[in-house]
């Protein structure tokens, strides 16, 4: 096994400053969408494909985003994610809405590297105890980026334009680089990535049972298969882990996307009040994600999921019974989908028996994901275009945190048979 010479502090503060530039990017052109409608004379429907194409590239992309990673190797793939959002930023900024089209495809296709690739980084340099913790980091700084970007591009719009408020979410992706090239030096520019099983940081070798396997041979495709020879997929986990992320992103899209609608309508507020509103929802989750760690610590292991799941329930019921009270209910809905893409992630890492299974889990898991999630803010828009109001559409997702709760606790429950 090669040795680790990077600091881990420098690997992780890497992963949490690539994070900000995981979704921000995307959610950075919502706020001044009437902006690029007015001034690109374009319909709303078509500006709308801005946010819809990086979606539609994560669901297409991440089965080669796991095969590109195998090949590359981690640092290297991370670095790629970074770059490609950057290159992508700069395209955006091009004039004419084919380049902003095109930019947001870029970034889309170099942000599904990242999603998949830094779980990965997660499960080979964190020590077990601390996987879901630094998960937890990993998902509340995506959520630091997507706040950021809500807030403040409007605002500096004002001042500069919207093109080069834009831009200026460039310097964030740009810290990464930095920071994660700093890294690679101090860690060496080798392929650290390789098929066989090789646990979180300081762990042992889970499936050295099957015969042991010196790394340095294995060479050619990289099969996903555990180290005990049976296929992921015909693990119910995997399954249970696909279907629990397809459920939660749906969710997730279609609530973004129809919040500050939602809001305006509830609560009769203009556009940049409901638009802060709902921001909220993106603001809270950065404590949120810390929720799961902290329960994991001093609880038993099912506290954490319930607790989850009771937050998706009490935000659809709460929307649905008092609208008026919308920010207390975002406020535990954002528990709910910061803390759940931790219980998730965290499963996927500990029931994974190498890097390989962990890269090729993870495609599974948010490729399928997204492709499910992709349809979340259509659906919800039209079952509201067909009833006239919002009662309809909250009942769909109301039924939808029911069934993401079974599936988030039989995933947790499959994940602890398989390591016991």
């Amino acid at each position: 096994m090669n040795a680790r010479r990077s600091a881990p502090w420098l690997v992780v503060a890497g992963v949490l400053v690539a994070a900000v530039s995981m979704r921000g990017p995307i959610l950075a052109v919502t706020p001044v969408l009437r902006d690029i409608e007015r001034d690109l004379s374009i319909a709303s429907s078509t500006a709308g494909l801005l946010t819809t194409a990086p979606v539609l590239m994560f669901a297409a992309l991440t089965p080669l985003a796991a095969v590109a990673i195998r090949r590359a190797g981690a640092e290297i793939a991370l670095m790629a994610s970074l770059g490609g959002v950057l290159i992508g930023t700069f395209v955006r900024a091009l004039p004419g809405f084919g380049w902003m089209l095109a930019g947001m495809l870029v970034i889309g296709a170099a942000i599904t590297i990242g999603n998949v690739v830094i779980p990965v980084i997660i499960r080979r340099e964190v020590v077990p105890p601390r996987v879901a913790l630094v998960t937890a980091a990993y998902a509340a700084t995506v959520n630091v980026g997507s706040l950021l970007t809500s807030l403040l591009t409007a605002p500096l719009a004002e001042v500069v334009g919207w093109n080069a408020a834009l831009l200026v979410w460039s310097s964030l992706t740009l810290a990464g680089i930095l920071l994660w090239g700093a890294h690679m030096r101090r860690a060496g520019t080798g392929d650290r990535f390789s098929g066989q099983s090789v646990p979180a940081r300081g762990g042992g070798d889970a499936a050295s049972a099957g015969g042991s396997v010196d790394p340095e041979t294995i060479t050619g495709p990289l099969p996903v298969i555990d180290g005990g020879g049976r296929s992921m997929l015909r693990r119910p986990v995997t399954w249970l882990l696909v279907g629990a992320f397809a459920v939660q992103t749906t969710m997730y899209y279609a609530l973004s996307t129809w919040l500050p609608t939602l809001a305006a309508d509830e609560l009769g507020l203009e556009r940049s009040a409901a638009g802060a509103v709902a921001s909220l929802y993106q603001g809270a989750g950065i404590l949120g994600a810390f929720v799961v760690p902290l329960l994991a610590r001093f609880t038993p292991r099912f506290v954490a999921p319930s607790v989850i799941c009771a937050s998706w329930l009490v935000l659809t019921i709460g929307l649905l019974a008092a609208p008026e009270l919308l920010w207390v209910w975002l406020s535990f809905g954002a528990i709910g989908h910061a803390g759940g893409f931790v219980v998730i992630f965290a499963a996927l890492v500990e029931v994974s028996r190498s890097d390989r299974e962990a890269a090729g889990m993870s495609a599974l898991v948010q490729g399928s994901g997204y492709v499910v999630a992709a349809s979340g803010g259509p659906m919800m828009g039209a079952v509201f275009q067909l009833t006239g109001g919002w009662d309809v559409p909250l009942t769909v997702v109301l039924v939808m945190s029911a069934v993401y709760c079974s599936l988030l606790l039989g995933a947790v429950a499959a994940a602890r048979r398989a390591t016991a």
